[in-house]
């Protein structure tokens, strides 16, 4: 069984609070291996880590959602740490125009870095969605976002997990191994001596997961694309009520995420970016309440889907 486990290393808005730090969420998918991804890494981000218990080092890749200083400016801090720490394998950073931000980090201060720090421009314009790094067990895709800069949101979807019966593939004379199998995994049928073999009559398809994270974003359609039938989608909810919404900071109401969840069929979402006008978290509580598969993050709250 495969695991995804999403920890909220910060889940606050523009200004940092006493309780929530600047934007940034740590994955971990376990399987046969394990992979780490960071999510934006807002200021404060290695301490948040360090605090959690959770392992830097075992990220190779981090996905900036945009360039605002809320979700990017912790990384000077953490690539000097991991340069401090005697890294030697590659970092490689995905964002809008990552390019041109990266180098100017890089360009900071005298320390020279032992490793190579790798950026992966993202698109930011249109309505497609981008394969930007893929593994036989998952890919992660990025599409564009409405922020009104370069901003984009990521999803993790995990590839649908094929688990051959070897008593029904020998019931109607396959032989016990060889490259059919994978032939019927990679196509969904193959035709063995004359005769069409459908992959559902020798084994059972395990629906993969879908994890989304939202960035910072106005509604838009993209992220009904992006997050359909998702498992998990953490999305941007700086105002929780109508009559404290300012367009111009374009960002998503508490109304707007509902209306997404049910136009994606989404399971389960989590509010974060939180403004910092709403220190009593027991009245976002109330306001969500009627909505038993929807919760507002907090610093270091563990999810995992199974």
């Amino acid at each position: 069984m495969t695991q995804i486990e999403v920890t909220f290393l910060g889940t606050t808005a523009g200004i940092p609070t006493a309780h929530r730090n600047h934007a940034s969420l740590y994955l971990r998918y376990q399987s046969e291996n394990e992979f780490c991804y960071l999510f934006d890494c807002g200021e404060g981000t290695q301490r948040q880590i360090f605090a959690s218990g959770l392992n830097f080092m075992r990220i190779n890749e981090i996905f900036i959602s945009h360039w605002h200083a809320d979700h990017f400016a912790g990384l000077l801090g953490l690539m000097e740490t991991m340069n401090l720490e005697k890294r030697t394998k590659p970092l490689t950073i995905f964002g809008p125009e990552a390019d041109h931000f990266v180098d100017t980090l890089l360009d900071l201060g005298y320390a020279s870095k032992k490793y190579d720090v790798i950026a992966k421009p993202v698109p930011f314009e249109g309505s497609e969605i981008t394969k930007l790094l893929e593994t036989d067990e998952f890919m992660i895709c990025s599409i564009p976002a409405k922020h009104g800069i370069p901003a984009v949101a990521y999803a993790f979807i995990e590839k649908d997990r094929i688990k051959i019966d070897k008593g029904k593939a020998k019931q109607i004379g396959l032989p016990e191994k060889g490259p059919i199998f994978k032939k019927i995994k990679e196509h969904g049928s193959v035709v063995f001596q004359g005769h069409k073999i459908d992959i559902n009559d020798i084994a059972l398809v395990e629906k993969g997961k879908r994890f989304v994270y939202s960035g910072d974003t106005m509604p838009c359609k993209n992220l009904v694309t992006i997050s359909q039938g998702a498992d998990l989608l953490v999305h941007d909810s700086t105002f929780f009520m109508e009559d404290v919404f300012d367009k111009q900071y374009r960002h998503t109401t508490f109304e707007d995420v509902l209306k997404l969840i049910e136009e994606a069929h989404v399971k389960e979402a989590v509010l974060t970016h939180i403004s910092r006008r709403y220190q009593n978290v027991e009245k976002l509580k109330e306001k969500i309440k009627d909505y038993p598969n929807v919760k507002v993050a907090k610093d270091f709250m563990k999810i995992e889907i199974k």
